[in-house]
């Protein structure tokens, strides 16, 4: 994003967005975040160790969310990016959580097809799920064979790779935990109501 959409985005007013957006009212939905909470003081970003990276500013995201401004938010690379890490939760004045507001976007964007700004976070995303849906929890030495195969970047960190494994940081085997059948059985519902989705989409 520009720097003056950037300065555009900031000089609009709550008051100039759709009223009952739905972007806005799908990102409440799903996160369970009031997005009108951020005033916009910087702190997440300030805090944030992945903002260097981010086309978009972290409290901008949530600046879109409160404009209805779907499209440039679905479409940046920040919401891929953040870590999760609950940085923003921490140092927000206000107590939102921002990387559950990130992490609606994703599932929106996935939703309605956007394609990814940067695809290979969605690749492990998907290869993680699949793990955990085959063995109730996170194997890493399986999940990094999955996704080097989708990714097809073999080498890139292949030495930090053997480091890991030589200090047992990566089990050969993965470990069985109780209640795998309980894990699993929340997919299909999962995959059934993105399926339901698609199909309202065609219709």
């Amino acid at each position: 994003m520009s720097s003056e959409s950037t300065q555009v985005c900031c000089a609009m007013s709550v008051m100039d967005s759709p009223v009952g957006s739905d972007f806005k009212r799908r990102i409440e939905e799903i996160s369970g975040e009031s997005v009108l909470k951020c005033y916009q003081c910087g702190e997440c970003t300030a805090g944030c160790p992945v903002a260097f990276a981010m086309d978009i500013a972290p409290n901008q995201i949530l600046r879109m969310a409160q404009l209805g401004l779907e499209n440039e938010a679905l479409s940046s690379s920040a919401i891929w990016l953040c870590a999760g890490c609950e940085t923003c939760a921490t140092r927000c004045p206000k107590g939102a959580a921002l990387s559950k507001v990130m992490d609606a976007c994703r599932q929106i964007a996935i939703e309605r097809g956007i394609k990814p700004r940067e695809p290979n976070v969605l690749k492990f995303h998907d290869e993680f799920l699949k793990g955990v849906k085959r063995f109730g929890r996170c194997h890493e030495l399986s999940l990094t064979a999955c996704y080097k195969m989708r990714t097809r970047d073999f080498f890139s960190d292949v030495l930090a790779g053997i480091q890991m494994f030589l200090k047992g940081k990566l089990a050969i085997l993965p470990s069985i935990i109780k209640g795998r059948k309980e894990v699993r059985e929340l997919f299909p519902a999962r995959e059934s109501g993105k399926g339901a989705k698609k199909r309202h989409r065609r219709g």
